[in-house]
């Protein structure tokens, strides 16, 4: 169950780049290359209560926080909208967004499908990426090689797959994660055109208003 926040600034400054993808994505990578090629977009860090995996940092990758902290943050109603996801929490802080909104930054994250929706609701203007690898086939070779997931975690992100992929329809863009590159290619063409959209550009033409 996703639980949303219903006092949110609306203001569409800046640019929400919100991404998803199934489990084995790859949506992880490709933030990373957008983030190292692009130092002015700024990373929303979701909160967590989960482990961290791999070479995971806190504070970079994710906030790690305590069953009790997350608990905390719920009751200082500080989320846009947090969920259980694998039978670990997660949440995005409004701050985090209203900041961005604020300052006319480009922010990008990383949620569950039900999040990005959620918060597509609540900033019309957020921009949702879903990202898919070629086949059933390579998204379970790709989870099984990156060695982070007890059997039955594997098990428990296979079986949300298909529910996660029925989800697809709803995003803005969806991204062909055939290789990195290509991908993150891709995904620098949709911030490209989303930063020229006219609402973006015609407020930045102040020569023109009295035209």
């Amino acid at each position: 169950m996703t639980h949303v926040s219903d006092s949110i600034d609306n203001n569409e400054n800046g640019l929400i780049i919100v991404f998803s993808a199934p489990s084995g994505g790859g949506k992880t990578s490709v933030l990373h290359e957008i983030l190292k090629l692009h130092p002015e977009i700024e990373f929303s860090i979701s909160v967590t209560t989960r482990q961290p995996r791999g070479a995971e940092q806190n504070g970079i990758d994710y906030r790690f926080v305590s069953d009790g902290e997350f608990d905390d943050l719920v009751r200082k109603d500080a989320f846009v909208e947090w969920a259980v996801v694998h039978g670990s929490r997660y949440g995005t802080l409004k701050s985090t967004l209203n900041r961005a909104q604020q300052t006319g930054k480009t922010i990008v994250m990383d949620t569950d499908t039900v999040g990005a929706v959620n918060i597509k609701k609540q900033y019309p203007g957020a921009v949702l990426i879903f990202l898919v690898p070629p086949s059933p086939d390579i998204l379970f070779e790709r989870l099984k090689n990156r060695h982070t997931e007890s059997p039955d975690r594997l098990e428990r992100r296979l079986s949300a797959v298909p529910n996660e992929m029925k989800q697809m329809k709803l995003f803005d863009y969806i991204v062909l994660n055939d290789t990195l590159q290509a991908a993150v290619d891709r995904v620098q063409s949709i911030i490209t055109a989303e930063n020229l959209k006219s609402k973006k550009i015609a407020p930045k033409l102040s020569a023109w208003r009295n035209f």
